[in-house]
């Protein structure tokens, strides 16, 4: 079993985020949330990680309910790296990644040994050990994802949740990042405003649009042309890789429902 929502339903300040949203992914699956901004997906990652919880429905983990649960206990088990993870502390990037460990501590701290060798696997499962002396503040932005991931693992959870992992990257980094998730042994929800993306990398996608979930399945099922112009509101051609199998999303100028603007004549150069 693996993390997954029960009929969610969610407000806040008097307006409903979320209504009856139902995700059961297989274990090892990473899935992908999509959907506009203001959609639900960084709420919907906050209700599954347990840091807020539903006004109705269910977060289960392993069949247990995230509210009867400590919350040493979820983050023993799921890990969550935010998109706007930052530090003023001038720490280096094991320190850093050392504070995956805290869960795992006791009243008088755990284990030195098998801390050390959890954050040392971790740095190197991400490519970042050669970093661990290095200050947080002269990475890069792929750098600090990476730290920020090795963190997340250095936790040893089963479920690890992204927002917006590849936010602000260049394109080599947004891939390498999604590769190093795709590759993980856990189930992983990552929210992405990508459609390409998520349909290279995510096993399935979940499609939100107004707080409620509108497709559900692989991105070939889920991510068509229709799709695309009734949740984004923009216009868009798509095709299926025919050696891949996922889809490419081509968008075209203009929104739904408002006129395309006049293209530019072509005027001869003067001779």
């Amino acid at each position: 079993m693996t993390v997954r929502a029960k009929e969610i339903d969610w407000s806040r300040g008097g307006r409903q985020v979320l209504h009856g949203v139902n995700i059961d992914p297989s274990p090892g699956e990473t899935i992908g949330l999509l959907g506009p901004n203001g959609s639900g997906k960084s709420s919907l990652l906050r209700l599954l990680g347990g840091i807020d919880r539903p006004d109705a429905g269910q977060v289960l983990l392993d069949d247990t309910d995230l509210r009867s649960l400590r919350r040493r206990q979820v983050a023993r088990r799921v890990a969550m790296v935010d998109q706007h993870a930052d530090t003023e502390l001038d720490i280096t990037v094991r320190e850093v990644v050392r504070l995956g460990r805290i869960p795992h501590g006791g009243m008088f701290g755990g284990d030195e040994a098998v801390d050390r060798a959890a954050v040392d696997r971790a740095m190197a499962h991400t490519g970042i050990a050669g970093h661990a002396e290095r200050r947080w503040h002269t990475l890069s932005g792929g750098e600090r994802q990476r730290a920020q991931i090795a963190r997340a693992l250095a936790q040893e959870p089963d479920e690890l949740l992204l927002d917006e992992p590849t936010n602000h990257l260049d394109i080599q980094h947004q891939l390498d990042i999604l590769a190093l998730v795709a590759a993980l042994p856990l189930t992983s929800y990552i929210a992405l405003h990508d459609l390409n993306l998520a349909a290279m990398y995510c096993d399935r996608v979940v499609v939100l649009a107004s707080g409620r979930v509108v497709a559900f399945g692989t991105a070939a099922e889920v991510i068509t042309a229709e799709l695309v112009e009734q949740v984004y509101q923009v216009r868009a051609t798509v095709t299926v890789d025919p050696i891949a199998g996922y889809p490419t999303v081509t968008y075209r100028p203009g929104r739904v429902g408002v006129p395309d603007r006049p293209q530019p004549k072509h005027c001869p150069s003067p001779r």
